[in-house]
């Protein structure tokens, strides 16, 4: 799929007064007063570490909070979890929940398209990455006919209610309060409350543009979304992006256990301690599927591009390689059906009460034996593409 803009008609929005302000002033000032304070006055520690730790707050509220457990329902909450994350999303001055949420799965929903997806990838870098924000188009209007779920949470329902008021005391009067507990009043309110803003914004925001634009796709390239290693680690783990679009109900956005991902492992960590419930997890042969597809596919795209060259030079190699990909074709179709089989069976026994524990484990090894065989097929795949790349 072509990674730039496709022409969109140029729409004259007018200006979101509301949101412009912000996200012109507080680069200004920390562009400008901020240096200016730090080299005539100087940042307290206390500054710093304020800076930090909401920034981390902020951010986690918005991955864990807003998208995973709001937008996504990739798990359930408590309260005492849901509480904090519905405070300090609001001081990440993106939305109410509701908002975001509603946008978000508008965007998953029509994702690419110039008319519907409110931050669409195809309208340009600028656009997805700011520009949909600064302007009220059409594509954001709001509509939450796709968050009867979340209208019904009371918590969301006060927060949008009193979003505002939420809002600027989250901004303005807790940095205020720490910087009046810690001595340094301006130097809390500056880096604290100014840069760390600044910082979430754009960090965010990165996930709408950059993640549509610069990556890998091994899941899926029906959409513009990337797997991005670097916004990864500036994201909490929001940067495995062609994962997250083609599985969005998982609670992990690194699906690896090695993948860097603290938003997963902040949501099991609150499942380990009974505050957290319902956890979902995309089926691991699902994964396999996906990744295995993708691989024949640029298999048969380095086929083709080589076919002209071997024709001429070497038709018998070329031929070769045809049966390969075909046996590996017919290799991807036979562990389907065998995995569907197997599904079917297990279902049937379940509904039958007929499962014994050895039936179980004997279940447990097939599916395992299909997905290592998936995983193996995934690696030859991946040496004949770079081999006739």
């Amino acid at each position: 799929m072509s990674e730039t803009a496709v022409e969109h008609p140029v729409e004259h929005a007018p200006l979101n007064w509301v949101t412009t302000p912000v996200f012109v002033l507080t680069p200004l000032v920390t562009l400008t007063l901020v240096p200016w304070f730090g080299l005539t006055q100087g940042f307290s520690v206390a500054a710093w570490v304020s800076m930090f730790v909401l920034l981390l707050l902020n951010g986690m509220s918005i991955t864990a909070g807003y998208h995973r457990l709001w937008a996504h329902r990739a798990y359930q909450a408590h309260w005492s979890v849901r509480l904090p994350m519905m405070l300090f999303g609001a001081m990440a001055l993106q939305q109410s929940i509701l908002v975001w949420a509603s946008q978000h799965r508008i965007h998953h929903r029509f994702v690419d398209d110039v008319e519907r997806d409110p931050y669409s990838a195809k309208r340009g870098f600028w656009f997805s990455h700011i520009g949909w924000i600064l302007r009220n188009y059409k594509s954001g209007e709001p509509d939450f006919s796709n968050a009867r779920d979340l209208e019904r949470d009371p918590l969301v329902r006060f927060q949008h209610r009193y979003y505002y008021v939420i809002a600027i005391g989250m901004n303005v009067g807790l940095p205020l309060a720490l910087g009046w507990l810690v001595g340094d009043v301006w130097g809390v309110l500056l880096l604290g409350g100014v840069v760390r803003l600044v910082i979430s914004h754009h960090a965010t925001f990165l996930i709408n543009s950059a993640a549509h634009k610069w990556g890998t796709q091994p899941y899926t390239d029906e959409n513009t979304a990337r797997d991005n290693l670097i916004l990864a680690f500036l994201t909490h783990g929001e940067g495995y992006h062609n994962f997250h679009h083609i599985f969005q109900n998982d609670y992990r956005n690194g699906v690896r256990w090695w993948q860097w991902d603290p938003t997963k492992w902040l949501i099991a960590t609150f499942a380990g301690l009974g505050l957290a419930t319902n956890l979902k997890r995309v089926p691991t042969m699902w994964i396999r599927r996906a990744q295995v597809a993708m691989q024949l596919k640029r298999a048969e795209s380095a086929l083709e591009g080589r076919r002209a060259a071997l024709a001429a030079t070497d038709e018998p190699q070329l031929e070769r390689l045809r049966a390969r990909i075909a046996a590996e074709y017919a290799s991807f179709r036979h562990s389907l059906e065998e995995w569907s089989r197997v599904r079917d069976e297990w279902y049937a026994d379940r509904k039958q009460r007929l499962l014994q524990k050895w039936e179980e484990r004997s279940f447990r090894s097939r599916m395992r034996e299909i997905e290592l065989r998936l995983a193996l097929q995934r690696r030859r795949l991946h040496l004949i593409t770079r081999a006739y790349a």
